[in-house]
């Protein structure tokens, strides 16, 4: 009977969430956002795709989050960007991931924009993630532009 009632009582237990980080990522014609993996090497290689945008073919972006709780709608991960193109006006771009809880430990989930929409959306200059239960807003984590 005690194990019933504690039962009953944690899956009254509201979810909560939270986004801990975005990592946003060059990728090359090959798909890769470092060449050896190191975080120097990641960050230098990062650097060089920077610099050289010919030789980029998409973004990822890495959002890590971590939900308490016991969620009552689907859960999903969406990400607002900002950029901008020479002479054309700025864009936006939403993408979205639906997500399944992941226990005690946070998760990393990823997104990426490439293909033709890539192409189109320019330069990143501000992103937004958040985490969502159903229609309900848990987190979010902004760049300092957005």
């Amino acid at each position: 009977m005690l194990a019933g009632s504690l039962a009953f009582a944690l899956s009254g237990q509201a979810a909560t969430g939270k986004v801990i980080k975005m990592l946003p990522f060059f990728l090359d014609l090959q798909g890769r956002n470092e060449l050896f993996p190191s975080l120097y090497e990641r960050d230098a290689y990062q650097n060089y795709l920077l610099l050289n945008p010919e030789k980029r073919a998409a973004m990822r972006f890495d959002v890590q989050w971590k939900v308490k709780g016991f969620p009552q709608a689907p859960l999903k991960i969406r990400l607002q960007l900002r950029g901008s193109a020479r002479g054309n006006p700025a864009r936006e771009t939403v993408l979205e991931k639906p997500v399944e809880p992941g226990g005690w430990f946070s998760r990393w989930t990823s997104l990426r924009l490439e293909g033709q929409p890539y192409k189109d959306f320019g330069q990143l200059t501000s992103w937004r993630a958040t985490l969502w239960e159903g229609d309900k807003l848990l987190s979010e984590q902004k760049s300092f532009l957005w």
